[in-house]
């Protein structure tokens, strides 16, 4: 958690091994499988269509568009999606694989409270690895059991939950 600008993507940039930190140390133990799913969706879209994006993450679009609760054809180009659709059906994707460390960069943006609701569902059913979350959202959210925010540039430590509530500043 943080304020707009405080440094939470930079922060999911440098644990997805893409940026150095200017000062500090980042070090993962066990961690072979990084994703890192940026706020926009865009960034991250490589197919035509909805069946060729699919296809890029070796997953079939069947399965992807269930997750995502989308009724599109196979053949509609990601990009003519509204934001809030082409952010489920990213979303789709990332959380239809397994990672060791998975990073998810305001992952509510663009979503109604309906699929807000949904995402928190899938991220608490995962099973294996660690999910990070770098968000403004205050009001939902998966099963969490630690909360660290961003407070003048130095990453602080609220706690493990519930007792991580009384010391977070950005609830």
């Amino acid at each position: 958690s943080g304020d707009v600008g405080s440094g939470k993507s930079t922060l999911a940039l440098i644990m997805a091994d893409l940026f150095m930190p200017e000062q500090g140390t980042c070090s993962r133990e066990n961690v072979e499988r990084i994703m890192l799913s940026f706020q926009f969706p865009e960034f991250h879209i490589t197919g035509l269509t909805v069946a060729d994006e699919c296809a890029s993450w070796n997953l079939t679009s069947d399965d992807v568009l269930a997750l995502a609760d989308l009724h599109i054809p196979e053949k509609t180009s990601p990009l003519s999606l509204s934001r809030g659709e082409l952010k489920r059906f990213h979303l789709a994707c990332v959380l239809s694989r397994q990672y060791d460390l998975l990073l998810l960069d305001e992952p509510f943006s663009s979503l109604d409270c309906r699929e807000k609701e949904r995402l928190c569902s899938q991220i608490s059913s995962r099973k294996a690895g660690i999910t990070i979350l770098f968000t403004h959202e205050q009001t939902f959210f998966p099963r969490v059991d630690h909360i660290w925010e961003i407070v003048g540039g130095t990453l602080v430590d609220c706690g493990n939950m519930p007792y991580a509530l009384s010391c977070w500043q950005h609830a």
